[in-house]
């Protein structure tokens, strides 16, 4: 693409959960566009998707939803900031917005743990699955990842959480950036922009600690269980086609657990990309655009790397 898209705006649209933000692409071109239903990970937001969103416009109607909490969605009204609770709003955006017509699931990190739960919970809502960098447990523990955990502890998280607001919001981002991107230099400055004037919105609304915190609790409590619901477990129920992208430089999730995915999904295809983070659909769209379209038409190889 020459030029980046501009966010499209906002929608509130009311589901049986409350109210959801979503952001949905302008199609192009004529005939069927297949619904998709894009969800961003711990402390991001629709636009994560803009620029994967924009390259698939020719051929999905990509809907991408500020969780409860997050972006420009209010809180739930109950509070309920688990995975269980995220995946209901994610259900409830496919179910309102393209009643009876499964949908392509695309989950980013947090996203892709809400993905993989919506897919074996509800699969008749379920066309296929990409998961980018998909938060799910791999018993690593590294100085880079060790955030979350320190989040969700009680007392411990809500103090490192306010600590944290009190730095500008363009100095949050450049560390958002960092911890994200392989490369943080090489993110335009519009998205640059875009995403402190974000941070310099939500500074002022009374609940954003409590969705980070509540999000990370749950989600570490998903990398804990052992039970017959465990990640993994819902991960081997999944039946319709699945393509998982991980970044060789990501930070946050190794890509050894590419190795896991392979054996626990039904039906996996698995694409590295040496030279990106956690966020792989903002870093290198295009890739994972093209990718995804030779996936979805058949690509034998059930792992790729990318040169």
């Amino acid at each position: 693409m020459s030029a980046l898209p501009e966010p499209s705006s906002v929608v509130m649209l009311p589901t049986g959960v409350g109210d959801l933000a979503i952001r949905r692409t302008p199609t192009r071109g004529s005939g069927r566009h297949e619904p998709a239903v894009l969800v961003h990970g711990l402390g991001g937001n629709a636009m994560n998707w803009l620029d994967l969103a924009e390259g698939l416009a020719d051929r999905l109607d990509c809907v991408a939803v500020d969780l409860p909490g997050f972006g420009s969605s209010p809180p739930p009204p109950d509070s309920d900031y688990s995975i269980a609770a995220h995946m209901r709003a994610a259900a409830a955006v496919a179910e309102t917005l393209f009643p009876g017509q499964p949908v392509h699931l695309f989950g980013n990190s947090m996203g892709g743990a809400i993905s993989v739960q919506l897919a074996a919970r509800r699969p008749e809502l379920v066309r296929t699955v990409c998961l980018v960098s998909p938060a799910l447990p791999d018993g690593r523990l590294r100085s880079t990842n060790v955030q979350i955990p320190v989040m969700a502890m009680p007392m411990v998280g809500r103090f490192m959480f306010d600590r944290l607001a009190r730095v500008g919001p363009e100095q949050r981002v450049r560390a958002t950036f960092e911890m994200v991107f392989a490369d943080p230099a090489a993110v335009p400055a519009q998205r640059r922009a875009e995403a402190e004037a974000e941070a310099r919105r939500r500074d002022d609304l009374p609940w954003v600690g409590e969705a980070f915190i509540g999000s990370a609790r749950s989600l570490l409590s998903t990398y804990l269980d052992r039970g017959p619901e465990r990640p993994w477990k819902l991960a081997a129920d999944i039946a319709v086609p699945t393509l998982l992208v991980y970044g060789h430089q990501d930070k946050l999730v190794h890509v050894s657990s590419a190795r896991r995915a392979i054996a626990a999904f039904q039906s996996a295809h698995v694409m590295v990309i040496p030279d990106s983070g956690h966020v792989a659909m903002m870093e290198h769209p295009e890739l994972v655009d093209r990718w995804w379209r030779e996936f979805l038409g058949g690509s034998p190889d059930p792992v790729h790397t990318q040169d």
